[in-house]
């Protein structure tokens, strides 16, 4: 079975994350994934392709020492914000009306109903995507693409959500990596992605809103009978709320963001005992700051308060309220915040629950893969397997010692089964006897009448030459109690001690 290898990389506002999987038919398996900061990025898109390309190309090079390839192309995520919807028509006479509707047909009505689109600005506006609504036949209407396929007509029309967004987004993506020189392989909008990464088929059939709480942009997309039905999004995320701490506590944003995850809270009154705790913030020997973490809560729950009150504004303007028996539910890397879930379910009366990537595939030393930050990574592996992309890596020529040094296998090109040898003894020069722990057995000699004793030797199975994949070290968690952090000591302690 041919085997290939897909590389995703994630533009995030906060971080950016190299993923390469092997694709063999149906099985994938993850061997690299890791996130790093990301720079020159607003609200998902790439304002500032010079500072992107400076740490992005750190990280790219950093996976190909380590699996010992060369990155040739990509699969990248279009921006999340801003994004417009409308709907567009598709119709055309089907030239065998006799036969069954094929899938090939739907993928080119939905094609002419892209290129037919009139763009309201086409100097300014790009169309990121479509999703399939209804379909309708010369005898049948409102049919979802399921049952629409395999039904005989001599027409065929269909009806599509497309995705708006600014061309300027787009370019600055093809100029980012064209400076990289690495081609881009398909440019994915993202929502449709990281849904089939997450979410299951009964909830995207019963209903349910799919929160993507990123760094720059937070995205509602609404499913109902396994449709997109809805998407809106709002340029605020997990960054705001670290730059309101930044400014109200005057420490670095990297700092900030640190005490944000280890003891941050949206919701101050489910913080119990933590409320009455102080950080003790201390810059060098004689500068440094208190802040109560009840007051930290505060100021996250304002920021955080409004980002869903708009995601339930978007709820409600979708007009699938009522049908979303699953509930919300929550990803990115900001749906981690302490009390979100709990707000959520306060203000919107729906069952919440956290949303993240479905073992859809394997990982074996891959730290993150299963967080939640991770499911635009997985939804655009999941879409590229899928789309039957072509090979996105270069396999370097056969070095077994640069091989070993990246922590892969190597067996050599001949495979041959393991073989059992047998050693003969003649009687004369055995007892007739096994000492303790030896194996064998006793059988008549063929010429002499003898017994002899036969033993089984395993023969070593030769190697061949394999990528197994890299030996990934975990890193460790984050931790900043009683550590340095962004050059800085953070401490922590009772108020009522004090």
């Amino acid at each position: 079975m041919e085997e290939k290898h897909i590389a995703a990389i994630d533009l995030g506002s906060s971080k950016f994350a190299v993923t390469v999987a092997r694709i063999s038919g149906d099985d994938i398996q993850i061997v690299y994934y890791k996130e790093t900061p990301s720079d020159g990025i607003r609200n998902s898109e790439v304002f500032n392709p010079g500072k992107t390309r400076q740490k992005l190309e750190d990280a790219i090079r950093e996976a190909e020492r380590e699996l010992n390839i060369k990155i040739m192309q990509v699969c990248v995520g279009l921006p999340r914000y801003p994004v417009t919807q409308e709907i567009a028509t598709g119709r055309f006479d089907r030239t065998e009306p006799n036969s069954c509707i094929s899938e090939e047909e739907i993928e080119t009505l939905k094609s002419l109903a892209l290129e037919a689109y009139p763009l309201s600005n086409p100097e300014t506006d790009e169309l990121y995507g479509a999703v399939a609504q209804s379909f309708s036949t010369a005898e049948y209407h409102q049919l979802v693409e399921q049952d629409v396929i395999g039904t005989v007509s001599r027409t065929l029309e269909g009806n599509f959500k497309v995705f708006i967004g600014r061309q300027h987004a787009v370019n600055t993506i093809d100029v980012l990596f064209n400076q990289l020189h690495i081609a881009i392989a398909r440019m994915y909008f993202l929502p449709d992605a990281v849904a089939k990464a997450v979410l299951t088929n009964e909830e995207m059939d019963s209903g349910v809103a799919l929160i993507d709480f990123g760094g720059g942009v937070t995205s509602v997309s609404i499913y109902h009978g396994n449709i997109m039905r809805y998407y809106g999004a709002i340029p605020f995320g997990g960054k705001v709320i670290t730059s309101d701490i930044k400014a109200e506590c005057s420490i670095s944003e990297e700092l900030a963001d640190n005490i944000k995850k280890g003891f941050g809270s949206c919701m101050p009154s489910k913080l119990q005992n933590l409320s009455e705790k102080t950080l003790q913030i201390q810059y060098d020997d004689r500068n440094g700051i208190e802040v109560r973490v009840s007051y930290l809560a505060e100021i996250i729950s304002e920021r955080t308060r409004e980002i869903v009150d708009a995601i339930l504004w978007h709820i409600q303007q979708s007009g699938f309220a009522n049908n979303l028996r699953s509930g919300i539910v929550i990803t990115g890397g900001g749906a981690n915040l302490m009390g979100l879930s709990f707000l959520l379910k306060e203000r919107s009366g729906f069952n919440v629950k956290m949303g993240y990537p479905r073992h859809l595939f394997s990982a074996e030393g891959c730290s993150g893969i299963y967080e939640t930050s991770a499911t635009a990574a997985m939804g655009m592996i999941l879409a590229a397997k899928n789309d039957h992309l072509p090979d996105c890596v270069d396999l370097p020529e056969f070095d077994p010692e640069a091989l070993r040094n990246a922590g892969l296998e190597v067996v050599s090109p001949e495979e041959e089964e393991t073989v059992e040898e047998t050693t003969e003894t003649p009687a004369t020069e055995w007892n007739g006897e096994f000492e303790q722990g030896e194996t064998g057995k006793l059988i008549e000699d063929e010429e002499f009448g003898e017994p002899v004793k036969k033993e089984k030797v395993k023969k070593e199975k030769p190697q061949r030459k394999r990528w197994k994949g890299p030996q990934i070290k975990t890193p460790e968690s984050l931790n900043i109690f009683w550590k340095k952090v962004s050059n800085t000591f953070v401490d922590i302690y009772d108020e009522a001690t004090k």
